[in-house]
C-alpha cells in the first residue's frame, strides 16, 4: 500500500485534472492522495471540465482537503456543442458538457437562428464575467431534427461522416477493375447459396451454402466477403477504414466504414452476381459432428437473399423456398447451440428497441425485437466460423499450440464484486445466484426471469458485471462463449478487426506456396496496437449509437406526456430514482423530492430507498406506477412523477 504524501497546513501546490459538477463546485485528483481536493464554486478560476490545472490546497478541519485553482495549464477543449438561444443583443449557447453557458455577441450571429444546435468556440473569458464569450463555428440545424442530431453527435465524437474525393475516386477505380482471380479460387457458384439478413440491409457480409453428400452428411459453406482482396494494406482507403474501424448503425442511417460503392455493391454478396469470398467449408453429420474442415478463397453466386422474417416463416410453416436446406441448417444450429451451452456458454439474448420511421425519419411506432430461430441459425454458423478459424491458426495438427501471431476476440472473467452485488439485489425479488457454479446459475436465472417485468433490469445488471470483450494478440479465451480460441472474421465490410483476421489467415494459408506474396507479417506490437484501436473505436460506436437511440426514444415518447405507465426501478442516486418503462424499454427519472407519499432517502447499501415516516422500502426491481411529465430532447431526459407502487 502506497504511503500518502504529507501535506503542510497551507500553500501546498500541485497539478491535476479538474472535474466540475453541474452546480459549479469541483474536485481535483492529485497523485499520492486517496481523497480528491475539493474546489468551492467561487475558486475554480474559469476552469472547465477536464482542464489540466495548477491548484493551491490545504487541510480543512483536519478531515478534507480544500483548494483553489491558480491557473489553467491546458484546456481539454475550447469547442462545445449546444443549443443557441437568441436574446435582444446577445446569444447564449446552452450545453450539458460544462457548468457554464457561453455568450455570443449579436453581431457574431449571422446566419444563426434561435434554437439552432451549434458548435461554439470560446474566444475569451474576462475575469469580471461569470460566463465565457465565444463565436459560432458550425451550425447543425434546428435542435431535435433527425439530421441535426446525427451530424452534431458525429462532431462531438469526432467521427468521420463523408469520404474525401480522393477516397471516393480510389473506391471507383477498385469498383471499375473488379479483378476476379478465379484461377486461384475454389469455384462454389453451382452450389446452392443464399444470404439471410435484416429487411433493410444492403451490406451482405456473409452467405451460406449447403450440399447434401449422403443421407446423413452435408457440406456447409460459410462465405465471407473477401474485402481484403480489394482493400490493400497501406492504401488511402485502408488508412480511412482503419481510422473508422467500424460502421456505425443509427436508427434509419448507417455511417459505413467503407464507401457505399464497395460496402453496398462490390463487396456485398448480392444475389445473382459472381462475388469473391473467403470461406470456411466443412462436412457435418446429423449429430452435429464436424468431419472435415477447409479454409480458403472462393468465388460464389448467391441464388437468393432472404430476410430473417422470411426464414422464420419457412421454419415455422415447414414449407417455402429452399425449405429442406433451411430446415437442415436450423436443426444443425440447434445442435451447435446445445453443444455451446453444455460447454459452459452464457445464453443471454437481448430485446432490441426498434422504430418504424416516416419519410422524414421521425419515429411513428416502437416495437421490441427478439432473436428468433432465423437469427440464431445465422449466429451459430458465424460463431462456429470465428472459432474454427482461430483454432486453425492457433493449433498444430497434433493439437499443440502453433504460437502463430493472430488477432483474437477475448473476454475476461466477470468482476466478482459486481456478481456479489447482483446476488444481494436479486435476493429480495426471490432469485438466487450460486457463485461456485456461476455460468450454470446465470443461465438458470436468465430462464427464470424470462417474460417477467424485472427481466430487462436483471439482464442489464448481468451485462454490467461482465468484462468488456476486446481485441488482442494475447489470447485468454472468451468467457461468455466458453471458447478457448475465438476471433472476428465474419463481418469485414463493417469491422476492421475482421480485415486484419483475413490478412493474417491468408498469409498463413499461402506463405509456403507463394514466396513472392505481397503481404508481409508485421511485429506483434503492430497488431496489438491495431487491436487496441479497434477495441476503442468499438466502444465509441456503442456509446454514440446508444446516445442516438435515447434521443429517438425521447422524441417518440413525447406524444404520451400526461399518461400513466408501469415501470421497474432500475437505479438510485441521492436525489433520484431511475425507472424502466416496461412498454417502451426506456429509462426515465423521478426526483426523490417529488415523491409525495413520504420523504425518501437512499439506504446505505445503495440499492433501496426508505421513507422517513412510514419506513416503507423500495428495492431495485420493484414495480411502480408513474406518470410521464416531460420528454426533454435538449437534455435527452425523460421526467416521471411517482404515483404509487403496484
Amino acid at each position: 500500500m502506497k504511503k500518502e504524501r504529507k501535506i503542510k497546513k497551507y500553500n501546498n501546490l500541485s497539478i491535476g485534472w479538474i472535474r466540475i459538477t453541474n452546480h459549479g463546485y469541483a474536485f481535483v485528483h492529485i497523485n499520492g492522495f486517496q481523497k480528491d481536493v475539493f474546489i468551492p464554486k467561487n475558486k475554480t478560476n474559469r476552469a472547465l471540465e477536464g482542464d489540466l490545472v495548477e491548484i493551491k490546497f490545504y487541510m480543512k478541519k483536519g478531515i478534507k482537503m480544500e483548494g483553489e485553482v491558480l491557473k489553467i495549464i491546458k484546456r481539454k477543449t475550447n469547442k462545445f456543442i449546444g443549443i443557441l438561444k437568441i436574446h435582444n443583443n446577445y446569444g447564449i449557447v446552452y450545453n450539458t458538457n460544462i457548468h457554464v453557458n457561453i455568450l455570443v455577441p449579436i453581431q457574431k450571429l449571422e446566419k444563426c437562428h434561435h434554437n439552432d444546435k451549434v458548435l461554439v468556440q470560446i474566444e475569451s473569458w474576462p475575469k469580471k464575467f461569470k460566463n465565457p464569450f465565444g463565436k459560432i463555428v458550425k451550425v447543425f440545424g434546428s435542435y431535435g431534427e433527425y439530421k441535426t442530431e446525427i451530424s452534431s453527435l458525429l462532431e462531438e465524437y469526432e467521427i468521420s461522416y463523408k469520404f474525401s474525393k480522393k477516397m471516393e475516386n480510389e473506391a471507383k477505380v477498385i469498383f471499375s477493375k473488379k479483378v476476379m482471380d478465379i484461377r486461384l479460387r475454389r469455384d462454389m457458384r453451382k452450389v446452392k447459396t443464399f444470404t439471410i439478413d435484416p429487411l433493410n440491409a444492403k451490406d451482405f457480409d456473409d452467405a451460406l451454402s449447403i450440399r447434401k453428400l449422403s443421407y446423413d452428411t452435408w457440406e456447409i459453406g460459410v462465405h465471407i466477403s473477401d474485402v481484403s482482396h480489394y482493400i490493400k494494406e497501406g492504401s488511402l482507403l485502408d488508412q480511412e477504414a482503419y481510422s473508422r474501424a467500424t460502421s456505425i448503425y443509427f436508427v434509419g442511417e448507417v455511417i459505413p466504414m467503407l464507401p457505399k460503392i464497395l460496402s453496398n455493391n462490390l463487396c456485398s454478396l448480392q444475389p445473382k452476381k459472381d462475388k469473391l469470398s473467403f470461406s470456411y467449408i466443412f462436412n457435418i453429420n446429423r449429430k452435429g459432428k464436424i468431419l472435415k474442415n477447409w479454409f480458403g478463397k472462393t468465388i460464389i453466386r448467391s441464388d437468393r437473399k432472404f430476410t430473417y422474417d422470411e426464414v422464420q416463416s419457412i421454419i415455422d410453416k415447414k414449407k417455402g423456398d429452399y425449405y429442406e436446406d433451411i430446415y437442415t441448417l436450423f436443426l444443425l444450429s440447434k445442435i451447435l447451440i446445445q453443444n455451446r451451452l453444455k460447454n459452459g456458454a452464457l445464453f443471454l439474448e437481448r430485446v432490441e428497441v426498434k422504430f418504424h420511421l416516416d419519410k422524414k425519419n421521425n419515429p411513428i411506432s416502437l416495437y421490441l425485437e427478439k432473436n428468433n430461430d432465423a437469427h440464431r441459425l445465422i449466429e451459430e454458423f458465424m460463431l462456429l466460423t470465428n472459432q474454427k478459424i482461430s483454432e486453425f491458426v492457433s493449433l498444430n495438427l497434433d493439437g499443440g499450440t502453433s504460437k502463430k501471431l493472430y488477432i483474437y476476440r477475448i473476454h475476461d472473467k466477470p468482476d466478482f464484486q459486481k456478481i456479489f452485488l447482483i446476488k444481494k439485489i436479486i435476493e429480495p425479488l426471490g432469485y438466487f445466484l450460486d457463485t461456485k457454479n456461476l455460468k450454470t446459475s446465470i443461465n438458470h436465472l436468465l430462464k427464470q426471469i424470462k417474460g417477467k417485468p424485472e427481466q430487462n433490469m436483471i439482464e442489464n445488471l448481468i451485462l454490467r458485471s461482465m468484462s468488456k470483450a476486446k481485441y488482442s494478440t494475447r489470447n485468454i479465451g472468451h468467457y461468455g462463449l466458453s471458447f478457448i480460441y475465438y476471433t472476428h472474421f465474419t463481418s469485414p465490410i463493417r469491422r476492421y478487426s475482421d480485415i486484419i483476421a483475413h490478412r493474417l489467415l491468408y498469409y498463413y494459408l499461402t506463405k509456403d506456396k507463394n514466396k513472392n506474396e505481397e503481404y508481409k507479417l508485421k511485429t506483434i506490437e503492430f497488431y496489438e496496437k491495431q487491436s487496441h484501436h479497434c477495441s476503442c473505436k468499438e466502444r465509441l460506436a456503442i456509446d454514440v449509437e446508444r446516445e442516438f437511440l435515447k434521443y429517438m426514444q425521447v422524441k417518440y415518447i413525447r406524444q404520451f406526456v400526461g399518461e400513466e405507465f408501469y415501470g421497474i426501478i432500475t437505479g438510485f442516486t441521492n436525489w433520484s430514482v431511475y425507472i424502466d418503462l416496461l412498454l417502451f424499454q426506456t429509462e426515465g427519472m423521478v426526483r426523490l423530492n417529488d415523491i409525495k407519499e413520504d420523504s425518501y432517502v437512499l439506504n446505505s447499501n445503495d440499492y433501496s430507498i426508505i421513507g422517513k415516516k412510514k419506513r416503507k422500502i423500495y428495492h431495485l426491481g420493484d414495480k411502480v406506477k408513474v406518470k410521464l411529465m416531460d420528454a426533454n430532447i435538449e437534455k435527452n431526459q425523460i421526467i416521471l412523477d411517482w404515483i404509487d407502487d403496484v
